[in-house]
């Protein structure tokens, strides 16, 4: 009769498990998606594409402008291909927390839809984006909401994700946090000065730099909050590895992002690849900091809990 019942609960807990381990493994490839999409964004930017479509929704009145495609028309028609295969990933996520919420954290539903909410900002704000010809306040808040979207997808995942802590981050967190806080930070600076073209124009004619100094100088606190990431990671006994890794990540990022704001700083901008990369390496920095977060405050709960669970890690 034991045998059957602890069957039984084996049974119920491993249904149970599947509709999170679907949810899980759908949060990352969104998340995935959301990254490629930052970056063909970026590249819509910097080749000068974000109003290659005169209209929204559609490209010259069409779903697929075949007559008038070329690269800079591809480009912003790809993008927003990928910003519409995202926002079905945002529903299906939401709506599959929703079904089965009965199996899942209470949290999770609510999570899904603040994603799903964000995602309906985003298509608005890429609608003004066009509408208002590539306003500088509206263009930062599109990559604002873009990263925080990205966050929330790593914060859920990170959640999900199978993890044994060993009880050990201590305040780890709390630093990973504040470090967060001023890399997104300081990528919002760094929106507002592509936004406005302002090393171009610092340069040019001396405009706006005042702008272009202050994401400059925005290097410094996030730089040093990196820094106290990774000194008092390896500071910590017995901290888990992915924890340590993640703190290694952010700090190997950190320097190839520095060079490349070095590089794009230096070329004026001239070499549009290194200033997507210049991006993109900022919002992979965000995520694993965001990552190394979420993880050290799990890491935490665990030194609070009175029986150790025997769930495996697979990170």
């Amino acid at each position: 009769m034991t045998e059957s019942v602890l069957h039984q609960q084996t049974v119920t807990g491993g249904e149970q498990s599947q509709p999170k381990e679907r949810i899980r493994r759908l949060v990352w490839k969104i998340a995935i998606a959301t990254l490629i999409l930052m970056a063909i964004g970026s590249a819509t930017r910097v080749m000068n594409a974000g109003l290659a479509c005169p209209d929204w929704p559609l490209c010259y009145g069409e779903l697929v402008p075949t007559k008038q495609m070329n690269f800079q028309v591809f480009l912003e028609w790809f993008h927003r291909l990928d910003a519409a295969m995202v926002g079905l990933g945002a529903i299906a996520l939401a709506s599959l927390s929703w079904w089965n919420r009965h199996a899942l954290p209470q949290w999770l539903p609510w999570a899904a839809t603040f994603a799903l909410g964000l995602v309906v900002l985003q298509g608005v704000l890429g609608g003004l984006t066009v509408t208002e010809l590539l306003r500088f306040d509206i263009v930062t808040a599109h990559l604002g909401t873009a990263l925080l979207f990205f966050v929330t997808l790593l914060v859920i995942g990170s959640a999900l994700v199978r993890y044994q802590g060993t009880g050990t981050a201590g305040n780890l967190p709390w630093i990973g946090l504040i470090a967060a806080i001023t890399v997104y930070l300081q990528s919002l600076m760094g929106a507002l000065v592509a936004s406005r073209w302002a090393l171009h124009q610092c340069f040019a004619g001396n405009a706006l730099c005042s702008v272009m100094y202050s994401h400059i100088g925005g290097v410094i606190p996030s730089t040093l909050a990196i820094i106290a990431v990774v000194f008092f990671a390896w500071r910590t006994p017995a901290l888990h590895p992915a924890l340590r890794q993640l703190a290694n990540m952010a700090g190997g990022l950190l320097f190839l992002q520095i060079l490349l704001g070095i590089a794009t700083f230096r070329l004026h901008l001239q070499v549009e690849p290194l200033t997507v990369a210049h991006q993109v390496v900022g919002a992979v920095l965000l995520g694993s900091l965001v990552v190394f977060t979420v993880l050290g405050l799990r890491d935490r709960a665990t030194s609070s809990i009175a029986i150790p669970t025997t769930e495996p890690s697979n990170l």
